[in-house]
């Protein structure tokens, strides 16, 4: 099968000499990983073509260990004259560097072996092979919503829409015969309308799709979820000062665990910047949470069979019944920390349903927990590692007896990581499948938020 835009034999070669010149240099290891990728995107204002973007790179980057030393360095020069050029002086500048003896490669017996021609996760879509600009204007024209984007007492402003495609290749290999190659291809869709309400004020919302197969992308419902998120949003109120239960839409819910993962890194806890400190093995969260890194489930957004080090993905329990299963350790930290390694990040978490079994999406959840504020969006904020305290600017509703009731503005919303996720009374089974890390609704009880 030809794949366009995608590595070729002779570049395959050309990685292989840069490794090459690097050992001949004097390395004592090294890795190199070439990427290439294209992406096509059209562009549409108010119905109608406003423009036509291709992007494209292809580049190599260099690690080298040599001496106790360590550095990486990267070009999108790939003559054989240049690579070697630049392979070697690469060599040379990581000797002056001080020594470092944590840096090395992965064992190779933790490394992948069956990550081989790049297709192995199913996401690459043959149709990508047959696209071309009149498919893609069309594409693009079908997603517009402007014409029929119509509501009593709004004046549409604008409709910005953009199609896009694109693909990535990855080749990955190092001194100690590992070999990895990564295809996906991508096909996406947003849409943001602005309107202004029978008040005079303009309102904007969005909404987006992507997937890694074109049969199921969610072309022709973007504009008008757009639309009708902006429509929403009209006529904002504020809301008196308390503790509410907090609804997190599956759209931004991701916002409220990725603090949780970042902390279970391996750099954050051996500077010990990280509100999870010594959490291993401790049910840190309400038992019956279970949040698994799922990277090799084939067809699905996300899924990689190993990082950027060629270390082999699997998966594994990050929470489990509330219990700390994982630390996120590359092979460096692993050796800075005097502990195993494990993986360097979370690939594809996924958080599992709890509480209630009829709490499956946003409307039953919101029915469950009868009042609150819905969060839709953030609009600005910030968390401190160290304490997982976060204070985040909010878009959303307020609703009562499970039922929105009015939008909400100038709202903040504030708190600790940890005492959030132990108050938590429900998760969905509604994640978004064009997002890698799978989180559903969420529900929160006791949340602060203050006008």
């Amino acid at each position: 099968m030809e794949i366009p835009w995608t590595i070729t034999e002779e570049e395959r070669l050309l990685a292989e000499e840069c490794l090459g010149y690097a050992m001949k240099a004097g390395a004592s290891g090294a890795r190199v990983t070439m990427n290439k990728n294209m992406m096509d995107l059209f562009s549409m204002l108010n119905g109608e073509l406003d423009k036509v973007t291709r992007s494209g790179d292809r580049s190599i980057m260099l690690c080298v260990f040599a001496d106790g030393k360590y550095g990486t360095f990267s070009t999108n020069r790939l003559g054989e004259e240049e690579l070697k050029d630049f392979a070697e002086k690469a060599v040379a500048t990581v000797r002056l560097l001080e020594e470092d003896p944590c840096r090395k490669l992965p064992d190779p017996l933790r490394c992948a072996k069956g990550a081989l021609t790049g297709l192995e996760m199913g996401l690459y879509d043959p149709e990508y092979a047959g696209m071309d600009a009149s498919k893609r204007l069309d594409l693009a024209r079908r997603a517009c919503y402007f014409g029929d984007a119509k509501a009593e007492g709004v004046e549409v402003i604008s409709e910005e829409c953009e199609y896009s495609d694109s693909i990535s290749d990855e080749y990955l290999i190092d001194s100690n015969g590992l070999s990895c190659r990564d295809i996906e291809s991508s096909f996406e869709i947003g849409t943001e309308y602005t309107i202004q309400g029978a008040d005079g004020r303009k309102y904007s919302a969005y909404w987006w799709d992507s997937s890694t197969a074109l049969k199921d992308l969610g072309l022709e419902t973007c504009g008008r979820r757009a639309f009708e998120r902006a429509l929403s949003t009209v006529g904002p109120a504020p809301i008196k000062k308390g503790r509410y239960n907090l609804v997190l839409s599956n759209e931004v819910s991701g916002r409220v665990l990725s603090p949780v993962l970042n902390a279970l890194k391996g750099t954050a806890l051996q500077q010990k910047n990280s509100f999870m400190l010594d959490s291993l093995g401790k049910k840190i969260f309400p038992s019956g949470l279970n949040i698994y890194d799922k990277p090799c489930e084939v067809g699905r957004l996300g899924s990689k069979l190993y990082d950027s080090e060629g270390v082999a993905q699997r998966e594994r329990a990050i929470v489990k019944d509330g219990k700390v299963e994982t630390y996120f350790i590359n092979t460096y930290m692993a050796g800075k920390m005097g502990m195993a390694p494990t993986i360097e990040s979370d690939q594809r978490p996924c958080v599992e349903p709890f509480g209630p079994a009829e709490a499956r999406d946003e409307k039953s959840i919101m029915e469950l927990c009868g009042d609150g504020i819905l969060v839709c969006g953030f609009n600005g904020g910030n968390n401190n590692s160290s304490t997982g305290d976060f204070s985040y600017g909010i878009e959303g509703f307020h609703f009562k007896d499970g039922k929105i009731v009015k939008p909400v503005e100038g709202v903040v919303m504030t708190g600790n990581f940890l005492r959030l996720w132990n108050n938590l009374i429900a998760s969905g089974r509604d994640s978004r499948p064009c997002r890698a890390r799978q989180v559903p609704t969420l529900a929160f009880k006791d949340v602060d938020f203050s006008a």
